[in-house]
């Protein structure tokens, strides 16, 4: 008879990192979403090709091959990285890119009026887009946002090659010592989707928190 507490509680331990380094990757992946998105839309040639050069890199080559370059290649270059470093650079950049498109297409969405009423007050053109267009450009893209959240959730999974104990890696050890596979894989089936789903209704109550008050801005 197997005691699975002490599996249970490897899980749980799994579980604890996957969830932090969904938090430290979605944070990133945030920050670069911005910074390239809004550089793509800049009125200076050089820094839309920076922007474009990182979205492009990164969308267009697979997130295990920058999690291996990261992780196993960098440091011959003298960059050291810790397993939980490697994979929050790798998955957040790698979300930052597919998020810059995101928040680029949204500000362009943004409607004339609402920039010909910008010209009309006076705004400078980095006014608008912090009073204006961004705060209106909010809403269009926490849903996108919500789903690059739990795509990332669910590719914290490729940590595990490079031996970061998250959910995965800690199930194949329990699978392993107990020859089991139904129990540990079934465990994190199940945390996995309780996590997408917290994130799901977290992104849905912030987008509720974000509309308020933008009907006044448009009108």
């Amino acid at each position: 008879m197997i005691d699975w507490s002490g599996y249970i509680t490897l899980i749980l331990q799994g579980a604890f990192v996957t969830l932090e380094l969904t938090i430290m990757a979605s944070i990133l992946a945030v920050i670069m979403a911005f910074v390239a998105g809004l550089s793509r839309v800049s009125k200076y040639f050089p820094i839309r090709a920076l922007a474009t050069a990182y979205i492009e890199f990164f969308r267009g080559t697979s997130v295990f091959v920058q999690l291996f370059w990261a992780y196993f290649v960098l440091p011959f270059a003298g960059i050291e990285l810790t397993p939980l470093q490697a994979g929050v650079s790798a998955l957040g950049l790698n979300a930052g890119a597919y998020g810059a498109e995101v928040v680029r297409g949204a500000i362009k969405a943004i409607g004339r009026d609402q920039r010909e009423a910008c010209v009309a007050l006076n705004l400078s053109r980095s006014q608008a887009m912090r009073h204006v267009i961004i705060p209106q450009a909010i809403p269009l893209i926490l849903p996108t946002f919500g789903n690059l959240a739990i795509e990332l959730l669910k590719g914290t999974a490729v940590v595990s090659l490079i031996s970061l104990s998250d959910l995965t890696f800690q199930a194949q050890v329990v699978r392993a010592q107990t020859g089991s596979t139904l129990v540990p894989f079934g465990t994190i089936l199940l945390i996995y989707f309780l996590m997408a789903l917290a994130i799901s209704y977290g992104m849905r109550w912030i987008e509720g928190r974000a509309t308020r008050g933008l009907d006044g801005m448009r009108t």
